[in-house]
């Protein structure tokens, strides 16, 4: 078959079942470095993705929640939490370019039994000026102390119980036994934290105040530190904040439509009717306290009244599987606003992070996290002294490359992928690290900063310069980001995007002694530096889409 020239296409290759187009390198020069000189920030995403009429720019964007995080106050944010800090921060993004209106909620363990302890502890080992100054490590540290004296309360009643048997065998007395079980159940830690709970629960004045500095405080230190990943949310929700309403209307539907049963007291959905591997799910305990199951339901309903979401996304670890596959089969055959709800909900679960442990063996928090990789990161950079003294603020640098290390090596791979937490790996400059990305970005700078060309003077580059094969490949290569973006939208995957950045930031490394700038002809040296401005852009895009704060020095 015979192709027609075209003004815009080489001729057609055939190889094997396939059949390659490729555009002439002048005319998508031509069409692709303009557009992103004059679109900067906003090249190659697309916004009419997130109308719902893409074919009518005026119409409404669609609304969309992503809860990620959801750490639990006054224990450790381990590393569950931190890859779902990562994942939903980066989708948040994602959607955000493409025109979706993103909420961002970080739902908060915030509610339940573990805040009486957490309370009881706070009266004997609490103080105000180490909560004041760091709430989340504090209010961890009582908690560990509280349930050191709790469990060894338990430790004890198990004892005592085998102590009775013991005694009863010999036909002996076990009166002092049982009259310490009974001292014990009536004023150990459990209890307290049980009548303490209950106070919260029925809206004591003094209970809640307690309870809502510990949450306030604690909000205060998350904030700034999900500063440092680039993350601000728009709703810090929580267990507690969900109305006994909610889940009171929910259980009603549930009963009435007798999707729930009872069982020994207990009430439960069967949910092998509907799908076998979903076992049964339990709503409410035999002392009528509510569990997360209940909790989650009551909670999507106020959020589709509130937000009247189109899509709202679970960024939760794989291990909850179950939970999620529950929740929505419930909402589902609920039907009505539940079902509608259900129809609207996504899990994006992801995988396990191994070999995370500290230097001491204590509990990790995302703070701690981010200062030991930015401690590496700074012995990284004092290795080569020459390039060290170069940099202006080098303990913010090293900050800033470490955050981006471990982003980096969260996202680098499926997220449904375990992987191991290797800092040596990811704070190098060689592979496929955070590093090497941030690099790749202040190479680029420099190459701006040393031909000092403006804007204006780019723009008016002559394109047809570019006729090297490199500049041809760097060129199809920023043709690409577009479809990359798009892609990312179908995969929701941090990886797609990545591993087009690391391909074009080998590409651009193996350019620049083929493509010198500073030492070419004026117009040659003005359309390399328009190529390489144009390069930098597309990286900055995508790091940005990820949730890097790109460097323009290192």
């Amino acid at each position: 078959m015979q192709f027609p020239e075209s003004p815009l296409l080489l001729p057609p290759v055939a190889e094997k079942t396939f059949v390659r187009f490729f555009f002439k390198p002048d005319p998508l020069a031509k069409l692709v470095l303009p557009s992103i000189l004059k679109n900067t920030t906003k090249y190659g995403f697309n916004p009419n993705l997130g109308l719902k009429d893409p074919k009518d720019p005026s119409s409404e964007r669609k609304k969309m929640i992503v809860e990620f995080s959801s750490p639990n106050i006054a224990k450790p944010f381990h590393a569950g939490h931190l890859r779902s800090t990562i994942i939903g921060g980066f989708l948040g993004n994602l959607y955000e370019a493409a025109g979706w209106d993103v909420t961002r909620m970080n739902y908060l363990g915030d509610w339940g039994k573990q805040y009486g302890v957490l309370a009881i502890g706070f009266e004997k080992f609490g103080s105000d000026e180490a909560l004041e100054a760091n709430p989340i490590g504090h209010l961890y540290e009582v908690y560990v102390k509280v349930s050191a004296i709790a469990h060894d309360e338990a430790e004890q009643m198990k004892a005592l119980k085998a102590k009775i048997v013991e005694l009863e065998g010999k036909n002996e007395s076990v009166v002092e036994q049982q009259a310490e079980i009974e001292r014990i159940e009536k004023t150990g830690i459990d209890q307290q934290a049980r009548d303490y709970f209950k106070r919260m629960a029925d809206g004591e004045k003094d209970a809640l105040g307690i309870w809502a500095r510990f949450r306030d405080l604690s909000i205060v230190k998350y904030k700034q530190t999900y500063a440092r990943l680039n993350i601000t949310y728009d709703d810090y929700s929580g267990e507690s904040q969900v109305k006994n309403e909610s889940m009171e209307t929910a259980a009603k539907v549930l009963e009435e439509k007798k999707i729930s049963e009872q069982s020994e007291g207990a009430v439960l959905v069967d949910l092998t009717k509907y799908q076998k591997k979903l076992g049964k799910a339990l709503v409410k305990k035999r002392d009528g306290t509510t569990l997360y199951l209940t909790r989650d339901i009551g909670a999507a309903v106020e959020r589709h009244q509130k937000y009247h979401f189109d899509k709202m996304i679970y960024v939760v670890a794989s291990q909850q599987d179950l939970h999620l596959a529950q929740l929505f089969k419930i909402l589902e055959v609920m039907g009505d606003e539940y079902a509608e709800v259900a129809s609207k909900c996504q899990h994006i679960n992801f995988g396990m992070v191994l070999g995370m442990s500290t230097r001491k063996g204590t509990a990790k928090f995302l703070d701690d996290i981010l200062r030991d990789v930015g401690e590496k990161m700074h012995d990284v950079m004092r290795s080569n002294e020459g390039k060290y003294v170069q940099v202006e603020n080098p303990e913010q640098t090293a900050d800033t490359l470490g955050i981006s290390a471990v982003m980096v090596q969260d996202m680098s791979g499926k997220r449904i992928n375990n992987y191991e937490f290797d800092i040596n790996r990811m704070t190098s400059f060689e592979g496929d690290t955070g590093p090497y990305l941030q690099y790749a970005h202040a190479r680029l700078c420099s190459i701006a900063r040393k031909t000092e060309f403006t804007a204006e003077e780019l723009a008016t580059a002559d394109w047809s310069l570019l006729t090297e094969k490199h500049a041809v490949d760097v060129i199809r290569s920023l043709a690409q980001w577009p479809d990359t973006f798009t892609n990312t939208i179908k995969t929701q995957e941090p990886v797609t995007v990545l591993t087009y950045l690391f391909k074009m930031s080998h590409m651009l490394s193996s350019s620049y002694e083929q493509l010198n700038v500073m030492k070419a002809e004026p117009e040659v040296k003005k359309a390399r530096a328009a190529l390489y401005e144009c390069a930098r852009q597309v990286l900055y895009n995508g790091m940005r889409l990820l949730g890097l704060n790109p460097v323009s020095r290192m």
